[in-house]
């Protein structure tokens, strides 16, 4: 088997032949494409050392994303920067409505929370 040491969450199937186990950077990667497709959303925010790893180019999927699984249920905390202009409450909600739903479609399991930190405004330059 790949990578056991990797956390994993097992997902229960109806008439299943054998077990799901989905690793945890995959609900990330789910969860961050999820924030990203929002409109407002500038980009995701890492931390320093990802954003070195991306400039060096190695892209990151799961930057400014974690997630904490238990046994049938995930929270995610979300690190965004937001376009200018964009109302933050309504976007922010817009994030969590869309994290949630794509994570409890995909996967099966519920969604316990999705927290947002803004970490940046983001400028358009375009003008």
């Amino acid at each position: 088997m790949a990578n056991e040491a990797a956390h994993t969450s097992t997902i229960e199937l109806k008439d299943g032949y054998g077990e799901v186990k989905i690793a945890d950077e995959v609900l990330a990667i789910i969860a961050g494409l999820a924030a990203a497709d929002v409109k407002g959303v500038a980009s995701m925010a890492g931390n320093a050392t990802r954003d070195l790893i991306e400039k060096l180019g190695w892209k990151s999927l799961t930057k400014g994303v974690r997630v904490q699984v238990d046994e049938t249920s995930i929270r995610v905390a979300i690190n965004v920067n937001l376009k200018y202009g964009f109302n933050v409450p309504d976007t922010c909600a817009q994030i969590q409505d869309k994290v949630k739903t794509a994570l409890e479609t995909m996967t099966g399991l519920e969604v316990t929370g999705v927290n947002i930190k803004i970490v940046n405004v983001v400028m358009d330059n375009d003008k």
